[in-house]
């Protein structure tokens, strides 16, 4: 895996591309923004890569999980989303293997807590072990395809200063359904408490293949009053204007948040599995890298 000086380097060395890709937004359906990638000249790249300190990283090369890092969680609550999986620390569901991390959904009829359920998961996070306040984050990752299949990655409130569910906010980098492979989401949750809260965000879609088919590079810069979200280091999203119903702008993304990675079965995002849906099926995780600005730590 690359080091510091090395992820710069062949960042420099992608920057000098003669070509890139940006995207253009596109109205669909009911209106929601889909984002398409597009050629245009390489003097409308993004210059974001600029002054990120490298400060907290996963590359997931041990013969085991990092628990310096990382807290697995086990549950069978699916955050109010009708999921159908239960969270376990069993090897079969969290594990690092061939220099990354697996989460794997498996139909098994888990039982943990006391509770069975017909699909079992895993889902890991970084609260008080990696906690920011603004940052770059970089995941390379890998889903797998089918029906009712929801990867994401994401930013949760390490404390709930604004108060519960989405008053303190959650940043989403990336979401996947397993039933569109070549398209993921980006997305804030913020305002007042639930059902009260409010929700912003765009699609992105490949221009050809499929997020199930390949490694992709998923990251977000969350900087003071804007987020902005990229696809294999391309631009697709920029957000600054949200709302909290208890301080001013930028409040809730003022405050230190942590990362989740999850492997979700079913749920009102993503629907059901059917009976072409492949189990077990994983979510494949290169590496994880925080960046911050130089001089804001």
């Amino acid at each position: 895996m690359m080091q510091l000086n090395s992820n710069v380097l062949n960042w420099g060395k992608n920057s000098l591309r003669t070509s890139c890709w940006i995207v253009g937004l596109l109205l669909i359906g009911s209106g929601t923004l889909l984002a398409v990638a597009q050629d245009v000249p390489q003097d409308q790249r993004s210059e974001s890569s600029k002054d990120w300190v490298l400060v907290w990283q996963d590359d997931f090369d041990g013969a085991r999980l990092d628990y310096s890092k990382w807290e697995v969680e086990v549950n069978a609550f699916g955050g109010g989303n009708n999921e159908l999986q239960i969270y376990t620390d069993r090897p079969d569901n969290v594990r690092v293997a061939d220099g990354r991390l697996i989460l794997e959904a498996r139909k098994d009829n888990a039982s943990v807590q006391g509770t069975v359920r017909e699909y079992s998961s895993g889902r890991i996070r970084s609260k008080n072990r990696g906690d920011w306040k603004f940052g770059r984050f970089e995941v390379r990752a890998k889903f797998p395809e089918g029906q009712g299949l929801w990867p994401a990655i994401w930013l949760m409130p390490t404390a709930e200063v604004y108060g519960t569910w989405a008053a303190s906010g959650e940043i989403d980098i990336v979401e996947y359904k397993g039933q569109e492979p070549n398209i993921v989401h980006g997305t804030l949750h913020y305002g007042e408490t639930w059902p009260n809260n409010k929700y912003t965000g765009t699609k992105y879609q490949l221009p050809q293949g499929s997020f199930s088919s390949g490694f992709h590079d998923y990251a977000l810069e969350w900087e003071a009053g804007e987020i902005r979200w990229y696809v294999d280091g391309q631009l697709y999203q920029t957000q600054n204007k949200w709302k909290s119903g208890t301080a001013p702008f930028p409040a809730p993304f003022d405050q230190e948040f942590h990362l989740i990675l999850n492997m979700a079965v079913g749920g009102g995002f993503v629907g059901a599995p059917n009976a072409k849906t492949p189990f077990p099926a994983r979510m494949e995780v290169d590496h994880v890298r925080v960046f911050q600005r130089a001089g804001s730590r």
